[in-house]
């Protein structure tokens, strides 16, 4: 007997060795991204326009990283706001922390090298090499066109700098952990030509990270079929909208023209839509339309040829439901 005991005690300290090194390994070791390269973006005028496109309707970096004015329909950021930081995404959005939005103006970001923003835009290690939740989507923003990450690290390069002191995000334990593997080298490819229209609207749907909100998400993982919907969004007074599903079922969007499809983006791009007022007990929404509305109308089209292309899910949305 005493010697079952002992073999026991023998694993049990082996089992709590090998634990404390793999504790420090993904504490230490990880994650193992490489060094930031040493790029120096000369922007010129074109370069800057693309990338002022892609931050305030494509991959709507001016969404999170500003204050969303909810008073208004589908929250569009408050004007004084762009770049400086701040929307939180903590528990009661299901995430494993609280997660702060960083201020990416000049103010904030004056410090970092271009190669420390590119590394942290495309891979989410910070100067630091400690890595970021990817509430911001780096692991989509890792697949795009290098030129285009170097577009938009021009843009908020010439943003106003705004002052801005925020909290450090927080991860809840194991997710501090876990956050050290998640990390992994970019995967950067070129854009697709237009006339690949399929692929070009990959290239946006990746770009603009739909699958992450339109994809059903719990406890901090994805559950449901990529770009089924479904994903819940609560709001403080009890309402919970939903995303819906784009797909090519009828319960997605197999029953919306093109036509159709482009018109409820490009109509949030006319002044009456653009200020509409939300009163409590209406409905409202996190999908940010003025933002997207300011997509051109060929990449719309595009997105729209992608999601048609795409295994039909059926996956019937409730689209809100108000609070008692």
């Amino acid at each position: 007997m005493k010697r079952f005991f002992k073999i026991v005690i023998y694993i049990l300290a082996v089992l709590l060795i090998v634990i404390g090194v793999g504790i420090v390994y993904v504490s230490l070791g990880l994650p193992n991204i490489d060094a930031p390269e040493e790029i120096e973006i000369v922007a010129d005028a074109e370069q800057i326009a693309r990338g002022e496109y892609l931050a305030h309707h494509v991959m709507l970096c001016m969404d999170c990283h500003a204050q969303r004015d909810f008073s208004l329909f589908s929250g569009p950021p408050k004007p004084n706001t762009l770049g400086a930081g701040g929307d939180k995404f903590d528990h009661s959005m299901g995430f494993p922390g609280v997660f702060i939005a960083p201020n990416i103006t000049p103010a904030g970001i004056g410090d970092w090298t271009d190669g420390e923003l590119f590394r942290l835009i495309t891979t989410g290690v910070k100067k630091n090499g400690d890595p970021i939740f990817p509430v911001m989507p780096y692991q989509s923003y890792g697949k795009l066109d290098p030129e285009d990450i170097k577009a938009v690290i021009a843009y908020i390069r010439t943003l106003e700098p705004v002052q801005n002191d925020l909290p450090s995000s927080k991860a809840d334990f194991p997710m501090n952990l876990i956050l050290n593997t998640i990390p992994q080298p970019a995967e950067l490819k070129p854009m697709p030509p237009k006339k690949d229209v399929i692929k070009y609207g990959e290239y946006l749907v990746t770009a603009g990270a739909c699958a992450d909100c339109h994809t059903n998400f719990e406890n901090g993982a994805y559950i449901g079929p990529r770009l089924g919907g479904g994903r819940e969004f609560p709001f403080p007074d009890g309402t919970v909208v939903r995303s819906a599903n784009l797909t090519a079922d009828e319960t997605g969007i197999g029953d919306l023209s093109e036509d159709n499809f482009v018109a409820l983006f490009k109509k949030y791009e006319t002044d009456p839509f653009q200020n509409i007022a939300v009163k409590q007990g209406d409905f409202q929404t996190i999908m940010p339309w003025v933002m997207y509305a300011g997509m051109d109308t060929t990449d719309l089209r595009a997105i729209y040829k992608y999601l048609k292309s795409l295994e039909p899910v059926k996956n019937q949305v409730e689209k809100v439901s108000f609070a008692n």
